[in-house]
């Protein structure tokens, strides 16, 4: 006779699993969000719309699932073979080639250099947006090609040898050297030990091989403590010459293919970013040439940085609308006391609150990609000086907190690896911290705009009169009078930054003539809301916002 214990053993399951969220998995991140889709259409970007839906399915999908096996295979580095020679390998799993192979091939880090129409930084930060959504930390050698072009172009012979290749759709993992190669990626090399931000307090140096000068080879020897991406073909870095700071292309092999003096000392252990490999390099007598005028290293490098900070303003906008989406998800079909968490009317105000933060963020991203189509007018040019600085600051360091406040509405799903919000949230700092921290941009921000003509005047044609909202039009002339006051300035320069962000945002919002968006933006940020997400005051439609936001769920 069996005991009751061997017969309930005998039933196998002990409960029924119902009340759980479907998967998101194979949504087409473009079709599903209206906000991205109506932004790159009002900045001229709307010619790339197939190209768009294309990559849209694709980041969804494969990309999606290959964003999660890069980032459970992280990079190895292996500084000798078998035999015991010196080969600084760094091997990656398949799927992050896979990651790098598809955005090269769909003209990520070469769209606007390529095919220079109206628009197409807009399309380009659109194709950008879909694909850090599924995997942030291939961006990085993605992002460092991109944005190496602008430098390269400094120096027409050295441009002539390599920028065919840069920008070629072809991707190559092959630790082979450039002239091997139908495509190559760049990296860049600044900081050192030492001085971190602070480039003047480097110490490598560079040693003439001939005449000197523009164009011509040297050999440096020095160090940098953060190198990322140290597979990639060639490297923007920093070395003093006697005439000072200076830049340098450095490649990883020699004209004759052998292996340049470029040695990877280990790999970074980071908080995020886990398919990227970041490194701490050393030249020991590494052959690079000169880029630009000698001794203005930093305003030549800048060329670069400048476009870098622009993707940190993309690729944090990206993280949030990732969370967004998630947290939308959940709440759309789990339900708690018998109702879906998002009829439940504090789930909504969180919910449309997170849902204004991240059409603000890509508004103020999108509007510099539109400053950078259109760099050839004075106004733009100088306003996207500005807004570089400012949105590189405001929208990442609002992305942890929102990213953050989205797991949150999972619940416990919400902080277990499964899922992806853990890795959203472990990547969204790097975007803070990576080409200058938030003091340095706001710091930036000053210098921009007490040394530099015309700046000021910029920000505040840009701005207007409030564009009929009376707080908005408050806002903007406190900001004014604000910037007069140069008392503590520099102490106050966060907030300053702050205030121009939302300005900014706000003035967008206004602009794109949703009223349901631009009064709860404008009612929130500049009126009586709370400090956290989720306090929107009354009168707010969220319903409206979320169904904007999310429309296949709302």
């Amino acid at each position: 006779m069996n005991s009751p214990q061997s017969a309930f053993s005998a039933l196998g399951e002990t409960h029924e699993v119902f009340n759980q969220v479907p998967p998101l998995d194979g949504a087409n991140l473009y079709r599903v969000d209206l906000p991205l889709q109506e932004w790159v259409h009002r900045f001229q970007g709307g010619w790339a719309e197939d190209r768009l839906q294309a990559y849209g399915a694709l980041a969804g999908g494969p990309l999606m699932a290959a964003g999660f096996l890069a980032n459970e295979n992280k990079p190895v580095f292996k500084s000798h073979d078998r035999y015991g020679q010196r080969i600084d390998l760094v091997e990656f799993h398949p799927a992050y080639h896979e990651l790098m192979r598809t955005a090269i091939e769909h003209g990520i880090p070469s769209l606007p250099w390529t095919d220079p129409r109206a628009g197409a930084h807009v399309a380009r930060a659109g194709l950008s947006y879909l694909h850090s959504q599924a995997e942030s930390g291939s961006g990085c050698p993605l992002t460092m090609t991109f944005a190496s072009v602008p430098a390269l172009q400094l120096q027409p012979d050295i441009a002539a040898q390599w920028l065919p290749r840069v920008l070629a759709s072809e991707y190559d993992p092959r630790n082979l050297p450039m002239e091997r190669k139908a495509g190559v990626t760049l990296g860049m090399a600044m900081t050192e030990k030492q001085g971190g931000t602070d480039v003047r307090a480097n110490t490598t140096r560079a040693h003439a091989l001939g005449a000197g000068g523009p164009g011509q080879a040297y050999e440096l020897v020095g160090h940098k403590w953060f190198c990322s991406a140290p597979m990639c073909d060639a490297f923007l870095t920093l070395a003093y010459t006697d005439k000072g700071l200076t830049c340098f292309l450095l490649p990883r092999h020699r004209p004759d293919g052998t292996r340049n003096a470029f040695y990877i000392q280990r790999l970074k252990n980071k908080l995020g970013n886990w398919s990227n490999a970041s490194s701490e390099v050393e030249y020991r007598g590494a052959l690079a040439w000169m880029i630009g005028e000698e001794g203005r290293g930093v305003p030549t490098i800048i060329e670069m940085v400048g476009m870098t900070r622009f993707d940190c303003m993309v690729g944090s906008s990206a993280l949030m609308r990732q969370a967004l989406s998630q947290a939308t998800h959940h709440c759309a079909h789990r339900q708690v006391g018998g109702r879906l968490l998002a009829e439940q009317p504090l789930m909504r105000n969180v919910l449309a609150d997170l849902a204004l933060e991240s059409e603000a963020a890509l508004a103020l991203s999108l509007r510099m990609g539109h400053a950078l189509d259109n760099a050839d007018d004075a106004q733009e040019a100088t306003f996207a000086r500005l807004v570089t600085a400012v949105g590189k600051y405001w929208i990442c360091k609002r992305a942890p907190g929102m990213i953050a406040e989205a797991s949150e509405c999972l619940g416990g799903a919400g902080y277990v690896e499964e899922t992806i919000l853990p890795r959203l949230y472990r990547e969204a700092p790097v975007n803070s911290i990576w080409e200058g921290s938030g003091n340095v941009q706001c710091l930036d921000v000053l210098r921009a705009l007490s040394k530099e003509a015309g700046v000021l005047d910029a920000l505040f044609a840009e701005l207007g009169d409030g564009h009929g909202d009376a707080r908005l039009r408050a806002h903007i002339e406190r900001l004014a009078k604000n910037f007069r006051d140069t008392d503590d300035i520099q102490y106050r320069a966060r907030q300053l930054t702050e205030d121009v962000a939302i300005g900014l945002q706000a003035k967008l919002l206004l602009e794109a003539g949703n009223a349901v968006v631009s009064d709860a933006f404008i009612a929130s940020r500049l009126g009586d809301g709370g400090r956290e997400y989720g306090t929107l005051p009354r009168g707010v439609d969220s319903e409206a916002l979320l169904a904007r936001s999310t429309p296949h769920l709302f």
